[in-house]
């Protein structure tokens, strides 16, 4: 080649070059841009997987559900000392429900470590009580509700293996967390707080006392239920207040003055709620009847109440049989569908089902009987069988007539003594109490399964001996395998 020839040409020209970092710009938006997309949409959509044998943290259907349904934005403050127990179980469930919807806030204050902060909230939210600690927050649009984070977990006392002195523990069994954080939710959420007038003056139930035949209990869960226990007396002219949703008449023993039960009656042809509990102590040892007269009015609507005890030697729990669980459920009824795989504990129950001979008219209340004995139940002289122990009674508007409250709504049970204090923790009890009020209220979307979560807890007991050697094994033994695999790696290299 002669010199004068010019030097070869480059292998990239310079349009070539640009093309090739252009491409490379490109592949690098077009990556950094699925990122972007993958992250945004997983923040959205997404399915968490819980491996969990327990699924401590897992939410059910029932806050699931509400949450899904919120709207308004929910602020929780976990107002808690870190070195607490169950501080990791509360934060981490309040972070399933920040998962389950963004709208629901949670801020953590730890009130030894952050004073600033924790007088903040004492100012805020009025925590002026000694014992503000370890509590959980819940505001939404100014509506609020405080939580004792101390009383989120049920204990027992168990006897702790010593051979010397016998000492005792308070054991965790269970974790009410979830149940009383949607309980929380819905209540500050709520538009309107319900009233529930509970009727007195005739030896019912006093929803003030917490004695053993007290409702107390069972007020409390309607408050947890965003439903205000009022008492009610009909006494002279009192008459049902206009602002009363539900009705409930628990355990009277007392003949009911008749003025009162037109009262009633009027209160449930305008469309009321009823609830209404007999027990054996309102039969009357005259006639045999019910003394109390509330049986006419409930008759009206399609219901029979029994006037014997019954018993049922197949599911009896007390020597005298006349305590028994219940466990024969009406599976296409909402109220007592999720109790099918649980019972009731009742005391000395009435029968109380469907009226035989109520007319099958377009416009007659629909009755639906609801908990069964077994096959084989007595009640006085009759034969042996099946015992209806309870009913729901439905009643649209009827077309043309305005009604002041809408449809009525009636449940009626033959014991009272099972939703008092002493046995509402019995059996599945409590959830009855709950579904029976949302159910009454109209509110489906409570009529599903919250209870408390078991606690697991797994223990190792070692001697003295045998703790000695576990400690030389973490302080020695696994070091010491270190080193001497290393060495041994050393020895060989130097080869």
């Amino acid at each position: 080649m002669a010199s004068g020839e010019s030097h070869s040409k480059p292998s990239f020209s310079r349009w070539r070059k640009w093309g090739i970092g252009i491409n490379v710009v490109m592949i690098i938006l077009v990556v950094l841009s699925v990122v972007v997309m993958v992250n945004y949409l997983s923040r959205d959509y997404f399915t968490r997987f819980h491996w969990s044998t327990t699924s401590e943290h897992e939410l059910s259907p029932l806050t699931l559900k509400i949450l899904h349904s919120l709207t308004n934005k929910v602020k929780i403050t976990l107002y808690y000392d870190r070195n607490e127990p169950f501080y990791s179980t509360v934060s981490s469930l309040l972070g399933q429900y920040n998962t389950a919807n963004s709208r629901v806030s949670v801020e953590t204050v730890d009130y030894v470590r952050d004073a600033g902060a924790a007088q903040r909230v004492k100012l805020q939210y009025n925590l002026t009580f000694p014992s503000a600690t370890n509590l959980v927050i819940f505001d939404c649009e100014g509506r609020k509700r405080v939580l004792d984070g101390n009383a989120l977990t049920s204990y027992t006392w168990e006897q702790v293996p010593n051979e010397k002195d016998r000492e005792f523990r308070k054991k965790p069994t269970a974790f009410e967390g979830e149940r009383m954080f949607t309980d929380a939710i819905f209540a500050v959420t709520s538009a309107k707080e319900m009233n529930a007038y509970f009727l007195q003056g005739h030896g019912e139930h006093s929803i003030s006392s917490d004695e053993t035949f007290g409702y107390l209990k069972f007020a409390s869960i309607a408050k947890q239920n965003s439903i205000q226990p009022i008492p009610l007396s009909l006494l002279g002219t009192n008459s049902v207040p206009s602002d009363c949703n539900l009705l409930v008449i628990a355990g009277p023993k007392d003949a009911i003055p008749e003025i009162e039960l037109e009262k009633i009656d009027q209160y449930l042809n305008q469309g009321g709620r009823l609830l209404a509990l007999f027990n054996a102590g309102s039969i009357s040892r005259e006639t045999g009847g019910e003394k109390t007269g509330l049986d006419k009015i409930i008759e009206k609507w399609g219901v029979e109440i029994g006037n014997d005890i019954i018993q049922d030697p197949d599911r009896q729990v007390s020597p005298s049989g006349q305590d028994m669980l219940v466990t024969d459920f009406n599976p296409k009824q909402p109220l007592v569908n999720p109790l099918l795989d649980s019972g009731l504990f009742v005391v000395r129950p009435r029968s109380v089902g469907k009226k035989k001979s109520t007319p099958q008219t377009a416009d007659a209340p629909h009755v639906e009987e609801l908990a069964f004995t077994g096959p084989n139940a007595r009640a006085g002289t009759r034969a042996p069988q099946r015992f209806p122990l309870m009913v729901a009674v439905e009643k649209g508007a009827i077309k043309g007539v305005i009604t002041e409250r809408g449809s009525t709504r009636i449940v009626v049970a033959g014991d009272s003594f099972f939703l008092a204090n002493a046995w509402i923790v019995s059996a599945a009890n409590r959830d009855f109490a709950g579904y029976a009020l949302n159910w009454l209220l109209e509110r489906t979307q409570l009529l599903e399964g919250l209870g408390p979560r078991s606690i697991v807890e797994y223990r190792i007991v070692m001697s003295q001996g045998q703790l000695q050697r576990v400690q030389w094994m973490l302080l020695a033994g696994i070091p010491g395998s270190a080193l001497l695999l290393g060495g041994l790696v050393w020895l060989r290299r130097r080869r």
